[in-house]
This record gives C-alpha cells, structure tokens and sequence, in this order.
C-alpha cells in the first residue's frame, strides 16, 4: 500500500526525463528521414545525463534509519525496479519502437497541399499530437523544393547558363510554409511554457500534499478517519501530474519518507494491512504470470511496449507480505531480463539483415550503371535496356533498410545511376526527334511525286520511277510515330494505284490490241480508196490526218505490226506521190498539223519550247554548214575540173537554203502560238 502512489509518481518522472530527451533530439538529415524511419535520436550528453540521474536515483539511501526492516526491504524493491526500468527505457531509445510512421503518406501531395495539410493540423489538433506529422511535412516539403531547384538548375544549365550564375528564386509556397512552421513553432513554445509552469504547481501541490500526510502523523482522529483521509491524499497524489526533473530525487525522498513515517506513527489495523498485502501479492503473481506468458511469443513491438506497461502497473501495486517480496520481485525481474535478451537478438537479426540489404543494394547499383555505361543507338536496344531498369527498380523497392549510416549513400548512389540512364534516354530521343522530322519531310516529297506520278499509263517508264520512289522510302529512316502510320498510307494509296491501273490495262490488252488490228485493217483500206480532190492542200492534209488517226488507234499483235505498219506506209506514199505540192510547202502542212495537237495537250509549253528549242539548234546547224560551203568555193575555182564541182556545190548549198528557210517558217509559226 505505502509504495502504490510513489511507484505513480516514478512513472511520470520517468516519462518526463523521456519527454526531456525528446525535445533535445538532434534532428536528422531531411533525405535521411525519408529513406529511415524514426522520430529523432538522443544526442549523447542527454544520454549520459539520463544515466547519471536514474543511477542517482537508484542509489538513494534510506534517510529515515528509524524504519524497520520491512520499510527496508520495501525501499530496496522500489529502487530495483527503477533501475530496470532505466534499462527498458535505455533498450527502448536504441529500438525501432520509436520510429513510426504516419500513417498519412505525405509524399504523394504537392507542396501547395502540404501548406494546407499544414495550416489544418495546426487549427484542428492540440500542439502536442501533431509533432510527427509537422515533421514529415517539412521533410517532404523541402524533399519537394529542393527537386524543383535542382531541376530549374539543371535547365538554366542546359541552356547554357553556368552553375555558378544560377539564382534560387524566392519561392511564395515556402515562404508560406515558413509563415505556418512559425506560427506551429510559437504554439509549441507556448505549450512548453505551459507545460513547465504546470510542472511547478505540480510540484508545490506534491509539497502540499506531504505536508498534509505528515500533520495526519499526530492527528489524534479515530482511525477509520484517519485512514480515509491518507486515501484521499493518495488519490490526489496520483491525480497531481509531472514535476521539473531537478525536482524529482528530492519530491521522492520526501514522500517515501513520509509514507513510511505514517505506516510507523499510525496505529493501522493490523488484519486490514493483511488484506491489503494479499490483494497486492495476487496482483503482482498475475503481473509476473502476464510478463512470463510474453517469453513464448516471439518478439515484437507489442510485446516490448507490454512488459512496460506492465511494470508502469507494477509501481501503483502497494507492497506484499515481507516472506514473497524478495521471492516475487526475482521471478518479475527475471522474466523481464530475458525479454530484454529477446529483444536485443531481436535488434540483431535486424542489423544483419540491414546488413544482407546493403550488399543487395550494392549489386543492384553496379547492374544499373553498367547499364548506363552501353552506347545505345538503336531504339530497340533502349526500350530492352529501360525494362531491365524498370525491373531492378522494381527489386529495389523490395529490400528494406540498409544500415543507417549508409543508407543515404547507397541510395543517393542508386537514384544518380537511374537519373543518368534516363537522362541519356531522353538526349537521345530529343536527337532522334529531329532526325525524324526530317526524315518526315523527305517522305512527303516521295508522296508528292507518286501522286504525280500515278496517273502516268508510260507504263514501263512510270513503273521504274516508282520502284525508284520505293527504294528511296526504304532508305529514308522512321518519321514521328504521330505521322509515320499516316504517311505510309498515302505513300502505298499512290502505288496501290498506279500498279492496279496497269495491271487493269495489261489483263485487257489483249483483247484491244483485237481491236486496234481491225480499226487499223479499215484505215489501210480508207487510204487505199482515197480519192484526192482539186485542191492540194485540203488532200494534203486529209492524208496527214490518216497518220494522225494511225497514231491514236494505238497498239496490235506484236506479229501483225511490221506487215500492217508497211502496208500503211506504202498507201500513204503512193497517194502523197499523187498529189500535185511542192515537197517545202508539203513539209510545212505537215508541221501546221503536227503544232496544233499543242494547245490541247497540258504539256502544251513544255512541247512548244522543246520543238523550238530543236528548230534553233538545228537552223544553226545548216547555216553554218552553208557559210562553210561558201568559203570552200573560192578554193574549188582554181582547181581542175572546177565547174562540176562549184555546180554540185551550188546545188547542195540551194537545197541547205531551202531547209534553213522551211526552219524559219516553222519557227514564226511556234513564236505565234
């Protein structure tokens, strides 16, 4: 009974030398807490200080040595529980226990939204529930606005700006976020001042109620009064909350010595102290039956934060009968020794296995930079390539932790080999999206002129253009996806048709080259019985219009082609032999209908200008020819024989003259249309 409320109030300075060590944690690294989890860790002289005040705190001696042997033992089991409970809080701050996660993943929102996030914990949440949750809001929001500079840099960079020159603009969702962290920073501040000033009026209520134990020492009220009255005090003991740590070795010296002083001074009854002992031995039996049940689970976090609570209920139990106490706190520190045992293999099972995760880690990084290292120029080979890495991510992603102080590096190592592949991956398609716009281009000539092309009925000259055109399309590299499907159908639709129209033609020939053998039997025989008129030229020119009509009937049997083209040919002389016209005046007839099929043909000019071109090249020809013959002649005179000679010359140079003149005509004639 008399150490119920002092194990009350070990509980709550324990806690509070906790909460002390808390709020002096270094803090770690922002890219550290993302890859660990984990709120904080104990700087070393917080450490040390715990230690030095629980050892104080255990070595505290007695200062009554009025009380009996029974107060002794009672003071000892007090002070061996607090040394074990130093060493569960010691095995707890190097546990994984503290480092829990939130259970929102503020990764996944945007920095505007980790403002508000931000902003709404802070009005809706009391200060001190929200400290991890404001920690993994800044992590995440620095992890975020560090990833937006690095990346403006890097485009400053691309741009050719140099490294040095980059400025960080000032950035309006951080300055926000400092505005809101402030604003949480002065809660705390706030709370803490709250919490500290609680803490002394904690501490004088304590004093108080000492106070008010020790005048229940010589109150000379009935017992049954006086009884009722240390309970209340002890209730309002444990109501009180925590006190300063400086204040905490002397408050408990100080109670403990006035609870055993009332236990000596007070004439309690002796059968109700026996009862109480007995309630409080079945409770504590339960307690170490609770704490050896434990032993055959295997270790977790649940059990750890068990056996604590389990000794937090160990101290609000009041003493035992003197013959179990010694006995009953063996078997209760016993069981809590191996658990402390299971608990530390437990944490070395972790450390190898961080370990094994590090090795791991190691090979996966090697795979990815060698990977990186491939000079790629095929876009198969990088879609291969990207996959692997996406699969060794995908691994990555599996293996847990490694050890702390290498888990930032080997994942720094990791990200740098995947930013680099993918880096490349994007250089290279930037390159290759230029060379397929051209390679666009090119193939859109290659359907302009197929499409030109495709009406031609040249079969064989159009067909080797557009085998040509083929080849050439092979040769040209992709184009952009967006347009490569696109311009292939328009490329194919203009063979397709041309192909498809000649084979149309070539499966009828056949059967028209049986018709043109007919048209053209009947047109031998319409020259056979052509009868000529009175005027020269109208005959002349019906004859030319026989050629014209021989012409456009077009092709017959290959055998009946030279017998039908030499009976055509010798009815038209033999008609054109009969007619009364002058062969110059004949040549130029011919000519007129030959230039007026120009103007109905849509290669009118292009006809035009070759057959001017040809009459110009070859007027030249015979006028130099004549201007030869004319100074040759002077050498013919005084040579034998000379008139023979000069009277052929004259002849042939005459009839040169008539050609250059039949040229001239021609030539006016093209020059008026």
């Amino acid at each position: 009974m008399e150490n119920k409320d002092l194990s009350k109030q070990e509980i709550n300075d324990s806690e509070n030398i906790s909460e002390k060590l808390n709020e002096n944690s270094v803090k770690e690294s922002e890219d550290e807490i993302i890859e660990q989890t984990g709120n904080s860790t104990v700087k070393a002289e917080d450490s040390k200080q715990l230690d030095t005040e629980l050892k104080e705190f255990s070595e505290v001696k007695i200062i009554a040595e009025k009380s009996d042997k029974t107060i002794k033992s009672t003071h000892t089991e007090s002070v061996e529980l607090i040394v074990s409970e130093e060493k569960l809080n010691t095995e707890e701050e190097k546990s994984l226990n503290n480092k829990k996660d939130s259970k929102t993943d503020y990764s996944t929102l945007n920095k505007l939204e980790l403002n508000n996030t931000l902003e709404k914990l802070i009005e809706e949440n009391g200060i001190e529930k929200i400290k991890l949750d404001v920690d993994n809001i800044k992590i995440n929001f620095y992890k975020k606005h560090k990833a937006e500079i690095v990346a403006k840099k890097n485009n400053f960079v691309k741009e050719g700006g140099e490294p040095d020159e980059f400025v960080i603009d000032e950035d309006p969702d951080e300055t926000k976020f400092k505005e809101i962290y402030k604003k949480y920073k002065t809660l705390k501040t706030e709370y803490n001042e709250k919490i500290q000033q609680q803490k002394e009026n904690n501490l004088e209520a304590k004093y108080s109620v000492i106070k008010s134990i020790e005048d229940l020492i010589n109150n000379k009220e009935t017992f049954d009064k006086t009884f009722q009255e240390f309970r209340e005090l002890q209730k309002r003991w444990r109501e009180i909350g925590l006190v300063a740590q400086k204040e905490l070795k002397h408050l408990w010296e100080k109670y403990n010595y006035t609870v055993e002083k009332f236990y000596d001074f007070v004439n309690i009854n002796k059968e109700l102290r026996d009862l109480d002992f007995k309630k409080n031995l079945e409770r504590k039996i339960s307690l170490c039956e609770k704490a050896e049940e434990l032993l055959l689970e295997s270790f977790t976090n649940k059990a750890f934060n068990t056996l604590q609570e389990y000794h937090n209920q160990w101290r609000e139990i009041g003493p035992v009968p003197q013959e179990n106490r010694e006995n009953l706190w063996q078997r209760f520190k016993e069981a809590t020794s191996k658990i402390n045992k299971k608990q530390h293999e437990y944490f070395q099972n972790i450390k190898e296995e961080q370990e094994n995760n590090l090795t791991s880690k190691t090979t996966l990084c090697e795979k990815v930079e060698s990977i990186t290292s491939l000079h790629l120029i095929k876009h198969k080979k990088w879609e291969e390539k990207t996959q692997e890495i996406i699969e060794v991510q995908k691994l990555w992603r599996t293996i847990g932790f490694a050890p702390k102080k290498h888990n930032n590096k080997i994942y720094h190592r990791f990200v740098t080999a995947c930013d680099l592949f993918f880096n490349k991956k994007r250089e290279f398609y930037e390159g290759l999206k230029n060379e397929q716009e051209d390679n666009l281009q090119l193939k859109l000539d290659l359907c302009v002129q197929a499409e030109a092309l495709k009406e031609s009925t040249e079969w064989k000259k159009a067909s080797i253009d557009f085998i040509q055109l083929q080849k050439k399309w092979k040769e040209i590299g992709p184009a952009p996806r967006k347009h490569a499907e696109k311009i292939w159908r328009r490329f194919r639709t203009a063979c397709d048709y041309f192909f498809n129209n000649k084979s149309e033609y070539y499966s009828t020939i056949g059967e028209k080259e049986g018709e043109n053998l007919i048209l053209k039997e009947q047109l031998i025989e319409d020259v056979k019985n052509f009868e000529a008129g009175e005027d020269p030229k109208e005959n002349l020119k019906a004859l030319f219009a026989f050629e014209k009509e021989w012409t456009k009937i077009g092709y017959v049997p290959f055998k009946k082609k030279d017998e039908l083209q030499k009976r055509f040919k010798s009815a038209l002389n033999e008609n054109f032999s009969n007619l009364n016209i002058d062969s110059q005046e004949k040549e130029i007839i011919e000519f007129k209908n030959k230039i007026s099929d120009f103007s109905s043909s849509k290669y009118s000019i292009n006809k035009i200008e070759k057959e001017r071109s040809f009459i110009i090249t070859k007027l030249k020809e015979i006028e130099n020819e004549v201007l030869l013959f004319e100074n040759n002649l002077g050498f013919f005179a005084k040579s034998k024989n000379a008139d023979v000679l000069i009277a052929e010359m004259n002849k042939k140079n005459e009839k040169l003259r008539n050609q250059i003149t039949t040229l001239k005509q021609k030539l006016r004639l093209l020059n008026n249309l």
